[in-house]
């Protein structure tokens, strides 16, 4: 029996339900906290993290297990914990307010408000003692404390000042300028500034995936046709592959890397990295025809399947990066144990090619990176490539099966909307890229899962946990999921899929779009209110709802025609253009959508006598060929029933499977043979 339980027992998200048991008298986000504050004049204390977070859980064992810390905190606040994946709208809002108190950010995150719920004092972590320059917990507590006291009207003038700047911050550029079409090629030349030459990736330590900026890289080589683009992308795509940041045996990524060599992870991962990951290793294949590329987005996936899928189709959120109390212990390796497992006579090799040594490259034991390709490998220890391949094919199995062994880390199993719209959009097209129909199975089940638990009418819910869903859809959810129902179709060509996006997308628009100021807001116009109503534009680890709506926006109007849909994307990009021209960096995933609005797609409408099945290679090589800006439709040529533009009219020559590509309201001559299709699908 726990000697405490709080109200976080019952709760539904996992990292909450991870500090049931803490002496602090934790309280959830909502309306009983905030009551007893406003009615003891008591301070809030808030504190938001995540279930993957290391920090997060080194802060809990050192304070909020603390009797003599908890004691302070509950004699003088009101306590509330956030998961901040739970509630971003929360977690947007205060940190933003940490990132002014502080300039910078991060979980766990710290905040003092009064009880209306308006921030004063905040950082993200405190020490149980000073060091680093730090103020420890305990001793801030009191003078927080203290100040609130005392101090109660230059408190309030950081108030007002604070709510001011956080309301400012949500607040549209002017009405804009014309969307430039050199805006994309200029924002690539200013990430290309940042590349790090030598290990790939944008800038150094510590070292993130920037899936958005590779994605422009790869845009912008297409659009140029310069090479150097395609160059940064491809490698850094092979040194994160080959770095620790990659999970050498079970597959999937890390977080991000603490080096500039993506040796080290932050050893959590993410449900949203692997999902922005995979579609990255599949426009690389496409790009290069490279199998490797595949193989990393096979292995990604498999992962997300066997460790990451709830049994009813959705998928979870993250894995800890924390086991047995230490970071990283399930996935680092002494030299003897892979000696003993691996056996002598391939153990020199296996250790060659993993980077694998007596002394270590992490506290004393070994992160498995690819120290040396197979190739020289085999060189080097005098092999044939085939033996070597086989040689670490078993032993990737011995250890994996070894590690299976060890006590794994935590796994937050609640399902989040907007991520698994990310995941199913992988899924959806690994399915076309490489042809393979388990994960389109993967894609649909998921889809119809979000719909089962998730969806009501054309509202979004935003989390479930053990098949209960609860929280209003916010506008990563909205944006999120609507992109995966266009993802699908494409994949599937089942035109309901593009059917079931609309009025998911009429909701969003109904219920987000800011009249007044343009934009989406990240909360419904019938959420909870909250100090203020936030507007996310800044694409960061996470796209935002914004960017990726417009994207949606059109795509959807090539498809529908909708001209509103179109009203609406025009309107948000010129409103962000000089911000995006001034400050790429935090656009990198919204230049995405202007790169899809300057090029215009290629909306490809392919005829067959029997729809998909009957395509053939006309299908086949558009789903080989990278086309970042392309629309897709396959239409059976039985099907008399009435048909949108532009399918009307659109026949068979021959009998056989025909193509027509349609640019700017004007359509190519049909098209029977793939090399005739290729050529009007060039930039």
């Amino acid at each position: 029996m726990a000697e405490h339980t709080n109200r976080l027992a019952h709760e539904s998200s996992p990292y909450l339900r991870q500090h049931a048991h803490n002496p602090v008298d934790w309280y959830p986000w909502g309306a009983e906290a905030l009551a007893r504050a406003r009615a003891e004049n008591k301070p809030i204390l808030l504190s938001v993290g995540y279930s993957a977070c290391h920090w997060c859980h080194v802060m809990e064992r050192e304070s909020f297990e603390d009797e003599t810390t908890a004691g302070l905190m509950n004699e003088h606040f009101v306590n509330i914990k956030v998961d901040r994946e739970e509630r971003p709208d929360v977690d947007h809002i205060y940190m933003n307010a940490v990132q002014l108190l502080t300039g910078r950010g991060g979980w766990p995150m710290t905040l003092f408000l009064t009880p209306d719920g308006k921030p004063f004092y905040g950082g993200t972590y405190f020490p149980p003692d000073d060091r680093h320059g730090l103020l420890c917990f305990r001793r801030l507590l009191l003078a927080v404390a203290k100040a609130y006291r005392e101090q109660p009207e230059e408190l309030q003038k950081t108030v007002g000042q604070l709510l001011a700047a956080l309301q400012g911050l949500e607040n549209m550029p002017p009405a804009g300028q014309a969307v430039d079409a050199g805006l994309v090629a200029r924002a690539a030349a200013a990430f290309g500034q940042a590349y790090d030459q030598t290990n790939g990736g944008i800038g150094g330590a510590p070292k993130f995936p920037n899936e958005a900026v590779l994605e422009l890289f790869l845009r912008t080589q297409r659009a140029t046709g310069q090479a150097r683009y395609l160059e940064m992308a491809l490698h850094s795509l092979r040194r994160m592959a080959a770095g620790g940041i990659y999970d050498q045996l079970g597959g999937g990524f890390h977080r991000y890397a603490v080096d500039e060599r993506w040796l080290v992870p932050h050893f959590e991962k993410m449900l949203y990295d692997n999902a922005q990951l995979v579609p990255l290793y599949l426009a690389a294949f496409q790009l290069t025809g490279d199998d490797f590329f595949a193989e990393i987005a096979r292995q990604t996936l498999d992962y997300v399947t066997n460790e990451m899928r709830d049994p009813a189709g959705g998928f979870y959120s993250s894995q800890d990066a924390d086991s047995e109390g230490e970071e990283g212990k399930f996935f680092v390796w002494d030299a003897a144990e892979v000696h003993a497992l691996v056996g002598d006579a391939d153990a020199e090799l296996v250790c060659r090619h993993w980077g694998i040594t007596a002394d270590g490259n992490f506290e004393g034991r070994n992160i498995l990176h690819v120290s040396l390709e197979v190739e020289p490998l085999a060189k080097l220890f005098g092999r044939e490539v085939t033996a070597v391949r086989q040689i670490l094919a078993h032993a990737r199995e011995r250890l994996l099966a070894a590690r299976a062994l060890r006590p794994k880390p935590g796994r937050d199993e609640k399902i989040l909307t907007a991520w698994n719209g990310l995941m199913i959009s992988a899924f959806a097209k690994a399915g076309e890229v490489l042809g393979d129909a388990r994960y389109r199975r993967t894609a649909t089940a998921a889809v119809a899962f979000v719909e089962r638990v998730l969806q009501r009418g054309d509202r979004l819910l935003s989390t479930c946990k053990d098949g209960v869903a609860r929280l209003n859809g916010h506008l990563d959810d909205y944006a999120g999921f609507v992109a995966a129902l266009l993802d699908v179709f494409e994949a599937t060509q089942e035109s309901s899929y593009l059917e079931r996006a609309l009025p998911l997308t009429d909701s969003m628009i109904a219920h987000f779009w800011d009249q007044e100021g343009g934009g989406f807001f990240f909360t419904s116009d019938d959420h909870e209110a909250l100090i203020v109503r936030s507007k996310p534009l800044f694409d960061g680890s996470l796209p935002s709802g914004n960017s990726v709506a417009a994207r949606n926006l059109l795509r959807l109007y090539h498809y529908s025609e909708r001209g509103d849909y179109l009203e609406k994307a025009e309107a948000l990009l010129r409103t962000l253009a000089g911000a995006m021209n001034e400050r790429p960096f935090a656009f990198a995933n919204l230049l995405c959508a202007v790169d899809f609005y300057v090029q215009q797609p290629h909306e490809v409408v392919i005829v067959a006598p029997s729809g998909v099945a009957g395509a053939g290679e006309l299908l086949a090589g558009v789903r080989r060929a990278y086309l970042p800006n392309r629309t897709l439709r396959v239409v059976d040529s039985t099907d008399h029933g009435q048909l949108p533009e532009p399918l009307r009219g659109k026949t068979v020559l021959a009998g056989k499977p025909t193509a027509y590509v349609c640019r700017n309201r004007t359509c190519s001559a049909p098209v029977t043979e793939w090399a005739a299709l290729e050529r009007l699908l060039h930039p």
